[in-house]
């Protein structure tokens, strides 16, 4: 029933001006966006609960978070195996995925020292890891050249609603039960609720059923993907950017609260107005998505990655007008996280359509794979580093945002090298 709906949205009057999307993307859809809501009730909060409440130091919590990054590399390059196996493939790379996030947010959500925190991430990291090399594999599978990256822009514009309604429910739960813990309940719920669609609604790609019997020599196909030099220069200016979404997820929820004054007195934002800044955040990068992809559409992969990354650094230098300014700070965040969206839903689509058209059919599991070790290396330094920056003085607290407008030089300078030799 599920799927004949889905069909029926694809082909209604809507696709007017949306491309033709496979069924299966919309019933994936629906288990991302509830998938992440989920996430939302814990992704901004985290930092606050384990610092505020816990009673860890942000450096401590920066390292646990990051340490998810550490099992996240060992399920993203065993997931991408699974995922591009004919024996097991992406379908059940992705049950074992969600079975696994479900664990690791309960074990969250029973944190009470600095060991379980670092258990609970390393459990999480692990599931992450699985999830994403699967994940992007499927949406690849299904999609054609012509519609890539509007193909992407759906499941992303699915993530960014699911984050948007959880953070803001998040918000009134916290306010209603002042209690944490729950929010960590309710991702593991969203996990299994996900798992429960991927398990009615989603088969095994047409793509992997036909490439079955060429999964066997799966050395050969790390090999043959670490030898890409096209694609390891993507993959070295990828972690540039997931460097820069870490710090999003991690470090401004507790700059926000701790270091940006509310005026001239010395009070940071209320949980409240965090809740509504980030749920801003992400209905701007909603009602981005997909008139940004349009438009970016007609440029190559590598002009409107430059553009993602212009945007950073001017986001980034808002980040540092809010905390140096003597008014008007919430003025100044806000227009920083909506550079953000736009960052990102200009970056999103066209990293994974660049991937796509990198990867032979065959070993698109393997090349995900690797692509999605980009955020685990981008969580290994952007978590550790903001945390670590938080605990020193405020000049170098502050000077952490402008060294990432310095550093957007070097991610564009790599650019234009990418786009010389993709045209060669």
């Amino acid at each position: 029933m599920t799927f004949n709906l889905m069909k029926l949205a694809s082909q209604s009057q809507l696709s007017s001006w949306l491309p033709s999307i496979h069924p299966q993307v919309w019933i994936f859809a629906i288990g991302r966006f509830c998938s992440e809501v989920g996430t939302g009730f814990t992704l901004f909060y985290a930092p606050i609960f384990f610092v505020n409440q816990v009673g860890l130091s942000a450096t401590s919590v920066g390292v646990a978070l990051g340490s998810a990054s550490i099992s996240g590399i060992v399920g993203r390059i065993v997931g991408g195996s699974l995922a591009d196996s004919g024996h097991w493939g992406r379908r059940r790379t992705l049950l074992l995925a969600t079975a696994i996030s479900a664990s690791g947010s309960l074990v969250l959500a029973a944190t009470n020292n600095f060991t379980i925190l670092v258990i609970g991430s390393l459990i999480s990291g692990l599931g992450i890891g699985f999830y994403w090399p699967a994940a992007e594999a499927v949406v690849a599978d299904a999609s054609e050249i012509d519609n890539r990256r509007e193909t992407f822009a759906i499941a992303r514009l699915a993530d960014n609603l699911g984050l948007a309604i959880g953070i803001v429910l998040a918000g009134f739960l916290i306010t209603i039960i002042g209690s944490y813990r729950w929010l960590f309940v309710i991702d593991a719920i969203s996990f299994l609720v996900f798992f429960g669609v991927v398990y009615v609604g989603i088969s095994e790609t047409e793509q992997q059923q036909i490439k079955e019997l060429e999964n066997t020599q799966y050395i050969a196909s790390w090999i043959a993907v670490l030898s890409d030099r096209r694609f390891l220069v993507y993959i070295t200016v990828n972690i540039f950017f997931t460097i820069y979404i870490s710090q999003i997820h991690s470090t401004l929820p507790l700059y926000f609260k701790n270091f940006v004054f509310v005026e001239s007195t010395s009070e940071g934002f209320a949980k409240t107005t965090i809740s509504g800044l980030f749920a801003w955040h992400l209905v701007f990068a909603i009602i981005c998505q997909l008139p940004v992809t349009s438009i970016l559409k007609r440029c190559s992969h590598t002009l409107a990655l430059t553009v993602s990354a212009i945007l950073w650094a001017i986001g980034f230098g808002l980040i540092w007008v809010s905390g140096t300014a003597p008014s008007y700070n919430l003025v100044w965040v806000t227009l920083a996280l909506g550079v953000f969206a736009v960052a990102i839903v200009s970056y999103t689509p066209s990293a994974a359509s660049l991937v796509t058209e990198l990867a032979p059919e065959n070993q698109r599991g393997v090349y995900f794979s690797i692509n999605a070790v980009c955020w685990a290396v981008g969580s290994f330094i952007g978590h550790p580093l903001g945390g670590w920056a938080l605990d020193q003085p405020r000049i170098i607290i502050d000077g952490l945002w402008l060294g990432f407008c310095l550093s957007v030089i070097i991610v564009v300078v790599i650019l234009q090298y990418l786009n010389r030799i993709l045209a060669e």
